[in-house]
């Protein structure tokens, strides 16, 4: 049986809960159409308490395969992953691979489909940080080099690829799917998370905080001036402090000598990493989240909750055009002048990644389109 006339068959590859959490709409999608597809967790995070209790809450079918790489070196971890994804599309012959975002396990599912000549789509594709020291940025712009299908959440993703050379039948724009996500799942967050009630016996103001990238969690420097941040912003906004430590950071802060001074911090609740539905309530919940985190930029822009980026850059700068996120980097004194200025501000902005239709755009082109090779476009078309 020849691509043209193989029945549709999707692989979804991912490797982390973000990925899971912004994928799950369009698994879901392909239920509702009764589409034939197969999930691949390359286990580039993985617990298996945690990962289960996440899928099944957030009501997806079994995974398929789990190829449980585990944490290393870039290098060795996207090879391993190479290696099991190829043998995995080799036998079960899909018809596109479908990725999402910027991780090893994205880099590495793109590349080996496009290797076997099967299409890719990937979705949120087009961001951009314009910062090549970041990881994320590689695996995004390698992945997208490769991609046949182009799922962009804005248009000024879409510029992003257009300037790459990028051919403009590939590029859809269609919202990001973490809004379908977040519109389904607030409202049962809400109902069965109990995080809150554990937390506090009373209604509290609270700053949430997450930190894990590298230029932060791996650099002793910045994670004593983002901790000193915390404490000053706890103190002069009289706020409670909500950190679910990622489990990377918390080794640092050990390592560094550092755990002690966050453990000190007055009003510090230092928790566990927390599922979906209990991270949702506690940004819904919060005068303001403090994060280098992506996804959180994000999710706290759709729920109205005011944001600090713990970076220079963000690849999400649709969020500061809106003013519902500030840039602060990671030093203390523009970290605590940030907080007090979204604090100040009405953080209800218009949400800039769409209307929580993004899975059934996505899989309207995917059901409909015909298979497709990978095109770019001239370099005069686009000058």
């Amino acid at each position: 049986m020849n691509k043209e006339t193989q029945k549709q068959k999707i692989c979804f590859v991912f490797g982390t809960r973000p990925e899971i959490i912004k994928l799950s709409p369009v698994i879901k999608e392909c239920v509702k159409r009764k589409i034939d597809f197969i999930t691949v967790h390359t286990g580039q995070h993985y617990s298996e308490n945690m990962d289960k209790i996440f899928w099944e809450g957030l009501q997806l079918p079994k995974i398929d395969y789990n190829l449980e790489v585990g944490s290393a070196n870039h290098g060795t971890q996207t090879a391993k992953m190479l290696v099991g994804i190829e043998d995995i599309l080799i036998d079960e012959q899909p018809s596109i691979v479908v990725v999402q975002g910027d991780t090893n396990s994205v880099l590495a599912g793109a590349v080996a489909a496009a290797k076997l000549h099967i299409p890719v789509a990937h979705v949120e594709a087009g961001l951009r940080s314009f910062d090549m020291s970041m990881p994320e940025e590689v695996n995004r712009i390698l992945a997208g080099s490769v991609a046949t299908y182009h799922f962009a959440p804005t248009q000024g993703a879409k510029e992003n690829l257009l300037r790459e050379g990028e051919d403009e039948s590939s590029i859809f724009v269609v919202g990001n799917t973490i809004v379908d996500s977040v519109n389904e799942n607030v409202v049962i967050a809400a109902e069965q998370s109990t995080v809150l009630n554990e937390l506090f016996k009373i209604d509290t103001r609270y700053a949430l905080v997450t930190v894990h990238r590298q230029e932060n969690a791996d650099v002793k420097e910045n994670l004593e001036q983002i901790i000193e941040a915390i404490k000053r912003v706890s103190k002069e906004n009289d706020l409670k402090i909500v950190w679910p430590v990622h489990p990377r950071t918390k080794k640092q802060l050990e390592t560094f000598g550092l755990l002690k001074d966050v453990k000190a911090i007055d009003g510090m609740h230092l928790i566990e990493p927390v599922g979906f539905f209990d991270m949702l309530r506690l940004q819904k919940a919060s005068a303001v989240v403090m994060t280098d985190s992506g996804g959180l930029q994000e999710e706290s822009c759709i729920l109205g909750v005011p944001c600090v980026t713990l970076r220079s850059n963000t690849e999400r700068p649709e969020t500061v055009d809106v003013g519902a996120n500030i840039l602060a980097g990671n030093k203390t004194a523009d970290i605590v002048a940030a907080v007090k200025q979204m604090l100040s501000q009405d953080a209800k902005q218009d949400n800039p990644f769409g209307d929580g239709t993004s899975a059934k755009q996505i899989m309207d082109v995917l059901s409909s389109d015909k298979p497709r090779v990978k095109t770019r476009a001239t370099s005069e078309q686009y000058a």
